[in-house]
């Protein structure tokens, strides 16, 4: 079954870290999807922009609202993802426990919908 990984983490903070640390943390998500990667269990993922460069789409009655920024102000902003395959959602919590940012931020677990 695959699951995605939403990492949320405090951007904020993120940014305002020296870049040695960042380098550290970059390197600790090279290693896990390196080992992931070999048993099969990462499918893909990606670091995502700042939430300043995102936009939200909304339509009400056919009229199309496009604002700045995420739809929510929060602590923690989705800062990327891993899709994974694994056998149950045990094994994908396990993985997710894994990733740096659950440290300091949280893993969102979502079972993908496959359809057909």
């Amino acid at each position: 079954m695959q699951y995605l990984l939403l990492i949320y983490s405090n951007e904020k903070e993120w940014y305002s870290q020296p870049d040695k640390d960042k380098e550290a943390i970059h390197a600790r998500y090279g290693s896990l999807i390196g080992e992931i990667g070999k048993t099969g269990n990462f499918k893909g993922g990606n670091e995502l922009q700042p939430t300043s460069t995102a936009s939200t789409v909304r339509v009400r009655n056919a009229k199309v609202t496009i604002t700045d920024g995420p739809f929510a102000e929060t602590k923690e902003q989705l800062g990327g993802y891993f899709l994974i395959e694994a056998e149950n959602l045990d094994e994908a919590t396990a993985i997710a426990a894994r990733i740096p940012d659950a440290e300091t931020g949280s893993i969102e677990v979502r079972p993908i919908v496959i359809r057909g």
